[in-house]
């Protein structure tokens, strides 16, 4: 076959290459443009900002309670019983001297265990069989008084009372209804004025309000110290986070 046979085989097909290229070429430029064009439209259509708005409450506890737990053993049951009452009469005049009313002061049934009637008896129990504990927990409003109790602790174990499992005191905040409001209007407030200054450098306005997620209130505690959990800490701090998406003008 000559030469010039070849070529007349071959031209016609880089035409067919050629045109199908060019319209392959064509359908991309066409699709960038509607994407794009679809891309501007969503952006300009739901022109809205999301912001977070915080606000914190530095707040005192309104309620405490605390619990005290005074232990006697023996072996004789008659005993360790007197030696149990005396010590709830001493620690209940020392929280009447302190100036606790009945009202505030619940005493537990007394428990009592045979340790010789357990199945896995401890060592050395014949040192004392009987083990009775008496609870007496204060349930008070009154901050200051509950503190001076905790304080002059030394004195009941002077008394020749044998506490055991001591806590201290669980400290409450019960007015977190009563801030909500207020914070929750100060959080808002706090993120218009971030979606304000977002919007000022794009030289627009902040709108109304498209959405808003109130958030999780949390109490914290207001001086964070290590090993010392929020519920035994008398100052506290309510926080939350509100999230807000403002429409943009």
């Amino acid at each position: 076959m000559s030469d010039k046979k070849r070529d007349s085989i071959h031209v016609p097909e880089l035409g067919v290459f050629f045109i199908a290229g060019f319209f392959i070429m064509a359908g991309l430029m066409t699709a960038g443009f509607f994407v794009k064009q679809g891309l501007v439209s969503f952006r300009t259509d739901d022109r809205v900002v999301t912001v977070k708005g915080l606000s914190e409450r530095d707040v005192e506890a309104d309620l405490a309670i605390w619990t005290l737990s005074a232990v006697s053993t023996g072996n004789v049951l008659g005993d360790v019983q007197s030696e149990s009452e005396a010590s709830l009469t001493t620690i209940e005049g020392y929280l009447k001297d302190i100036g606790f009313g009945a009202d505030e002061i619940d005493v537990a049934p007394i428990q009592m265990q045979d340790l010789l009637a357990q199945a896995y008896r401890p060592n050395n129990v014949e040192k004392g069989r009987y083990l009775m504990t008496q609870q007496v927990t204060i349930r008070t409003t009154a901050l200051d008084r509950l503190d001076a109790a905790v304080d002059g602790l030394s004195g009941l174990l002077k008394q020749n009372v044998t506490l055991t499992n001591m806590q201290p005191p669980t400290y409450i905040f019960s007015g977190l209804n009563r801030i909500k409001p207020e914070m929750l209007s100060e959080a808002v407030k706090k993120a218009r004025q971030s979606a304000q200054e977002f919007a000022t450098e794009s030289g627009a306005q902040v709108g109304g309000i498209k959405r808003a997620y109130q958030g999780v209130f949390q109490i914290l505690p207001r001086d964070p110290v290590a090993y010392i959990p929020e519920r035994n800490q008398r100052f506290k701090t309510v926080r939350v986070v509100s999230t807000v998406d403002f429409y943009i003008e």
